[in-house]
């Protein structure tokens, strides 16, 4: 059996009708007994980069134990026009998470997953050092154990004060190594205290990485610095009678 956390992230590919456009990477959050996936607000929606699908596929595994066994969903981002996913903003500007309904009639027979909780957040912020080591769950260019339909994991850090939005916005920093397909992935911190069946904190959600326009594309490296959205957002995403 795989580790808990590899099972709370699924793959996302995008379409547009039949159209494949990009690959990109979600995860499971429950709250009471409403499911949840979770992603960057640009894998279903990006105007700068004309990236309209209008609907999504996403892996589950099927079997708890063979892990070969999986199956594809499909789900539609708009419903008469009007779009299905829960997104956000605050007085900083719009955050790039979406939250996505997931009724249990999409799932698969015998669907096997493990889900994020609110009591995997981080409610007190200043309990969170600069510097704390993190991983990043996800599917980098599209990259997994596809034989077992898991993802990998990068190593990354705490690259701003956490407790201070950075820019004034929603966000904190992490030094990552990180590519296209991971955004939507899990930011997560080892909790040795809380849930010992998901002993991690969900901190973030990754987004894109940071980079400076004035860096000279010759003699200056990137950053590798990341934006990771501060995911207590899910709080609000996920609360009832939230408007979609």
């Amino acid at each position: 059996m795989a580790e808990s956390l590899l099972l709370t992230t699924a793959r996302i590919t995008t379409f547009d009708g039949d159209r494949l456009l990009t690959g990109a990477t979600g995860f499971f959050f429950q709250r009471d007994e409403r499911l949840f996936l979770v992603t960057s607000r640009h894998v279903v929606i990006d105007v700068p980069s004309r990236h309209f699908p209008n609907r999504i596929e996403v892996e589950v595994h099927t079997d708890a134990v063979n892990l070969t066994r999986a199956a594809t969903i499909s789900l539609w981002l708009y419903r008469e026009g009007k779009s299905l996913w829960r997104q956000g903003s605050d007085h900083g500007g719009e955050i790039d998470v979406a939250a996505i309904d997931m009724p249990p009639a999409a799932l698969p027979s015998g669907a096997s997953l493990c889900c994020f909780r609110p009591e995997h957040l981080q409610r007190s912020l200043d309990e969170v050092e600069v510097g704390t080591a993190l991983l990043v769950v996800g599917f980098p260019l599209g990259f997994h154990d596809a034989m077992h339909h898991l993802p990998v994991v990068r190593h990354a850090v705490i690259s701003s004060a956490f407790g201070v939005r950075f820019q004034g916005q929603g966000f904190f920093l992490t030094d990552a190594r990180t590519h296209r397909g991971t955004s939507g992935a899990p930011v997560v911190m080892r909790d040795l205290n809380g849930d010992p069946k998901l002993p991690w904190k969900l901190l973030g959600v990754h987004s894109s990485r940071m980079d400076m326009g004035s860096r000279d594309l010759k003699l200056d490296e990137s950053l590798g610095l990341n934006c990771a959205w501060y995911a207590d957002i899910l709080l609000t995403l996920t609360a009832q009678g939230v408007a979609l």
